[in-house]
């Protein structure tokens, strides 16, 4: 079969959260299953975070490789989160302390932050390279609205981070990943809807399968 008849791999959107969360998933447990049942015990504290690290570091790498095998692609934004991962994974396994997994998500939501606003006051939507298969239809005006927004809303979950790593225990901090983040992000995802439709989301696809109706 040519390069041209070759039919594209299908999108899954369970496989796309798995891919994303999965890692951090991964982490909780092992985090959990080593966590001493003294909460004084801080040794025992350090070292259940040192397990969930290298279990993490692991699992993100495999969600590298599963999204290049089953999706045909790594985003650009995988490539640099399991980049970030492994880094910082490494510094928390190397010198034992936390703090490195903390800061993570902070650099992370900072740099998409300043790339997507720098980009948008260029008039460059960088959304629209990274994530274009996913929203077809959506005009030019949608995608610098949705680059803006998002980079804002980056902005909001670095400064959130920054205050829930200062103010909660390890413990709860992590749950707050999967409690708090997670349906925030989701919350903010469904939010761009409307305005995504309005600029054209789903058009194209409807004129499409219209056009391509066997007739009656």
């Amino acid at each position: 079969m040519s390069e041209e008849t070759a039919s594209p791999k299908k999108k899954s959107g369970w496989l796309n959260l798995a891919i994303d969360y999965g890692p951090l998933l991964v982490f909780f447990l092992v985090y959990r299953h080593f966590s001493p049942e003294d909460s004084a015990d801080s040794i025992g504290a350090v070292l259940a975070v040192v397990k969930g690290t290298g279990a993490f570091m692991v699992a993100a790498v495999i969600a590298l490789i599963v999204s290049k095998w089953k999706l045909g692609h790594v985003t650009p934004m995988l490539w640099l989160s399991t980049a970030l991962i492994v880094f910082f994974g490494g510094l928390t396994v190397i010198f034992q302390d936390p703090l490195f997994v903390q800061i993570k998500p902070t650099i992370i939501y900072s740099i998409f932050a300043l790339a997507l606003l720098i980009g948008w006051r260029m008039g460059k939507p960088l959304l629209k390279y990274l994530l274009g298969a996913a929203f077809e239809g959506l005009s030019d005006r949608g995608w610098m609205k949705v680059s803006r927004n998002w980079g804002f809303y980056f902005i909001a979950l670095a400064v959130l981070n920054e205050i829930l790593r200062a103010a909660l225990p390890f413990e709860q901090w992590l749950a707050s990943k999967f409690w708090l983040f997670m349906p925030l992000s989701f919350l903010f995802t469904f939010m761009q809807l409307p305005m995504m439709m309005r600029e054209g989301l789903g058009k194209e696809e409807e004129t499409e399968v219209e056009t391509t109706q066997p007739p009656v």
